[in-house]
């Protein structure tokens, strides 16, 4: 029996073999990681991590003889570079073949590089090493550039703040953590990095940077810093799936049981895309990969979590439930945000500093129970009162 063979050992690899030996599953379970650290988490390392809060030591998920005790056969620093799908096998940069039954693609993604040119002191948040040097270099640094107005480079920004640094923040977009939230929030955010004193640069597009670090942008400003964070998106890490043949469009293209076009080739993560969407989420790839353990088990059931996102910056949590981008009418109330579809159906919650509204928001969404725009605007209706007795 070749077992389970899962290519990528971020969360939802590491939370595929979690799941599957919970599910009972008794064959073998490989997993291959191109890092050579254990599965870690990697939320914080633009959070807690950075801000010196919490170590190296904190970030794996299990020490070493979790792995073992559960007979996960791990390979890391490997890298998948061949999937041979008519015989079964993925082919390791060492070139041993590892043959499966199920293999799993958890391949995840990679940063958008701002420029081709390597510069010492231009830095991506991805990896523990990515960190570890961002450390190294703000300490000294009396300013910080971030290019990228998402969540890494905001969450950055935050950081460098706390440590007493000047901070600039560019972004080609014209507000601020454009493709994941309303509106709304984002005036709020922006807001809140004014107030404490970043520069924040919207619609400004850089035009190149040179040694010394220096930031041209197109509009003829000129920024520098000894520290520049590029939090520019990333890009999905399709190429086993493409070169051996399976569908793919900004992302592996699944269905709703996260099969690939291979039925014993799934794919989860920041790498799958479903029905057109592909969601960059710790949450989405924790329930993807029980989805899939499920699956492998014998136990299908198709995937229809409600995503649900976080960030901290500053003395705010913003906790999101659902998927903005996809509403066309936004309602306040108080520092909570609903967001509606176009047929008026409830599509996302944003709450900034309201954990009870953001679970509450969870059960309305995973229940679908029939919440109006007009209710939510209106200050007296009881919108608790839907979910009572509703668990998640």
């Amino acid at each position: 029996m070749s077992g389970v063979v899962i290519v990528g050992a971020g969360q939802a690899g590491f939370q595929v073999a979690v799941s599957l030996r919970a599910g009972k599953f008794d064959g073998p379970i490989t997993l291959i990681g191109d890092e050579p650290l254990l599965p870690y988490n990697r939320p914080p390392l633009s959070k807690g991590f950075l801000m010196g809060k919490e170590g190296e030591d904190d970030l794996p998920f299990r020490p070493a003889s979790f792995y073992e005790d559960h007979r996960v056969r791990m390979l890391m620093g490997r890298r998948a570079v061949e999937l041979r799908r008519a015989g079964r096998v993925v082919i390791l940069d060492s070139g041993e073949p590892v043959a499966y039954d199920h293999l799993v693609l958890a391949t995840g993604a990679r940063v958008r590089p701002i420029t081709s040119e390597a510069m010492d002191g231009l830095l991506y948040l991805r990896t523990v090493e990515d960190a570890q040097q961002c450390k190294r270099l703000m300490e000294p640094s009396d300013s910080m550039i971030a290019i990228g107005a998402g969540f890494i480079g905001l969450e950055a920004a935050a950081v460098a703040v706390a440590f007493g640094k000047r901070v600039t923040v560019v972004a080609a977009e014209d507000r601020p953590m454009s493709r994941v939230v309303s509106p709304m929030v984002s005036d709020r955010f922006l807001t809140l990095h004014r107030r404490h004193g970043v520069e924040v640069l919207m619609d400004e597009m850089v035009d190149r940077i040179e040694a010394g670090l220096r930031v041209h942008l197109k509009s003829g400003k000129v920024l520098e810093a000894p520290l520049i964070i590029a939090g520019i998106g990333v890009i999905p890490n399709v190429e086993l799936a493409q070169t051996s043949g399976l569908a793919s469009a900004n992302g592996i293209t699944v269905d709703e049981y996260l099969r690939t076009s291979d039925e014993a080739v799934f794919a989860i993560g920041d790498c799958a895309n479903l029905n057109g969407l592909r969601l960059e989420s710790v949450q989405t790839a924790v329930d993807q990969a029980r989805c899939v353990a499920a699956a492998i088990v014998g136990k299908a059931r198709a995937y229809n979590a409600v995503p649900w996102f976080w960030t901290d910056q500053y003395e705010c949590k913003l906790q999101i439930a659902g998927v903005p981008s996809n509403c066309t009418q936004f309602v306040a109330r108080g520092d909570s945000i609903y967001g509606f579809r176009a047929d008026d159906t409830l599509g996302s919650v944003e709450s900034i500093n309201r954990p009870v509204d953001h679970i509450q928001a969870r059960k309305l969404l995973e229940t679908k129970v029939p919440l109006k725009p007009s209710e939510a605007a209106d200050p007296g209706f009881d919108v608790k009162a839907l979910t009572r007795n509703r668990p998640v």
